[in-house]
Formats: C-alpha cells, structure tokens, sequence
C-alpha cells in the first residue's frame, strides 16, 4: 500500500520554508497530499491571496522542484467545529497515512483522531513566515528572495503586491 502524507497550511504565501517542508516530506511518503488551508478566505490582510491562486503558487513551484513523488492540492475551507475538524479534512482529502503540523491545535486534533502526527522542522523562522513576508510586501520591502521563482511569478500575474497593499490601506 502507499504510504501518503498530508500538510495542510493556508501558504499565504508559499515560500521557501514551505518548499523545505515538503521537500523533506517527500523522502518520507510516496505520496503526497498538499492541503491549501482557510480555502475560504482572501483579499484580507492576514489572507490576501485566494485558494486557487494559493494552489497555483504551491503546484508550479513544487513542479519546479522536480520531485519523483506525487503530489495533491485540495484546498480545504475552515471548519470552526474543533471536534469534527479531522472528519472534515478527511472528507475533502485523498486518504491519507500520516499528517505533518508543527500547529498544536492540528496535532491534538489529529492525534485525538488517531492519525499518526510528525513533526517538521521550521526553517529560518525570522524571514520564512507569511506575516512577515506580508509585511514586506505591503512596506514595499524586499521578499522575493524568500520565496521559490514560480511564486513571484504568480504575484506579478495576479497582481497580488498591489492587492496586499490595499487591502492593508483599507483596514
């Protein structure tokens, strides 16, 4: 049987910690099952982008990974029902084996479910956060380093600076 992996964030935006994450992942399952977090939300400050741009950003930056393991992007809207939170994320997921979070409420709950939960380690945490990589992108600072080629990319198509830097003005 294959053994396949869930992470699940809201990638908001995908960036190089998130390219280390499931880079590391990959070498652990066969398979793996991107989930795009908070699907529901955009165009806010702490959720500019929406879920499909979000998808694009993960697929073709993970594509230029050149990995060998499959991988799939579902997103996942918000369930504010902690207690069938995991059934959620099951119903709209391929099955899955092992779910990685470093998020303690999404551990508790995939263990308190019986899901195997591993751990990750964090990655130059101080830049590779989406706040402040947001923040950066709002006080027009420098980001595109921190993130993979195919992320910048999406941005400029989407015009997602100019969004960000909007919607922070009009909060």
């Amino acid at each position: 049987m294959t053994t396949r992996g869930l992470v699940i964030g809201r990638f908001q935006p995908f960036h190089d910690g998130h390219a280390q994450l499931v880079a590391e992942i990959v070498d652990e399952v066969e398979e793996l099952v991107f989930g795009i977090g908070s699907a529901g939300d955009s165009h806010t400050v702490r959720n500019p982008f929406t879920a499909g741009e979000r998808i694009m950003m993960a697929t073709k930056s993970i594509e230029a990974m050149d990995i060998d393991t499959t991988v799939y992007t579902v997103p996942i809207e918000d369930l504010n029902r902690n207690a069938v939170w995991v059934s959620h994320v099951e119903s709209m997921a391929p099955r899955f084996d092992i779910a990685f979070s470093n998020n303690p409420l999404v551990v508790r709950l995939f263990t308190e479910a019986g899901v195997e939960v591993r751990q990750t380690p964090m990655y130059n945490r101080d830049v590779l956060k989406g706040s402040e990589l947001r923040e950066r992108m709002v006080e027009g600072g420098e980001w595109e380093s921190h993130v993979p080629d195919a992320v910048v990319d999406v941005l400029d198509e989407i015009d997602g600076i100019q969004r960000i830097q909007a919607v922070s003005r009009d909060r």
